[in-house]
Parts: C-alpha cells; sequence; structure tokens
C-alpha cells in the first residue's frame, strides 16, 4: 500500500479533490498558477516572435557556401 494511505486518507466520505476548506484553498492556487502562466505567455510572446524574426533574417542575409567569389 502507498505511504500515506493506511491512515484512513479517503475513508469514509470518498475522495473529494475540492471538498472542504483546503478544497478551496487547492482550488485558488490553481486558478493562481494558471492565471500567472497566461500572464507569461502573453509577455515573453512578443520577445519569442522578435527573436524568431531576427534569426529568420540572419539565414538569408549570411552567405551560402558554394555561392561568390569567396
Amino acid at each position: 500500500m502507498p505511504r500515506g494511505m493506511g491512515r484512513g486518507y479517503g475513508r469514509g466520505r470518498g475522495f473529494y479533490p475540492f471538498g472542504g476548506a483546503y478544497g478551496i484553498i487547492d482550488l485558488l492556487v490553481l486558478i493562481g498558477i494558471i492565471y500567472f502562466l497566461v500572464k507569461l505567455f502573453l509577455v515573453a510572446l512578443p520577445y519569442a516572435l522578435g527573436l524568431l524574426v531576427l534569426l529568420i533574417i540572419r539565414e538569408f542575409l549570411r552567405p551560402r557556401p558554394g555561392f561568390g567569389p569567396f
């Protein structure tokens, strides 16, 4: 049996992931994490797109071997 399951964890009323006060706290923490990740994605997206554009421009400007005098 996994550790911690022998002490009545989940017995009686069953296992409800968001039941009770701790369930509400868990739900609020999960919403906060998702909100933070979405905000982080929105902030980082323009920088990532700019970097991608710069890499594409660099690839077009880079001289190809075998083409040209050198």
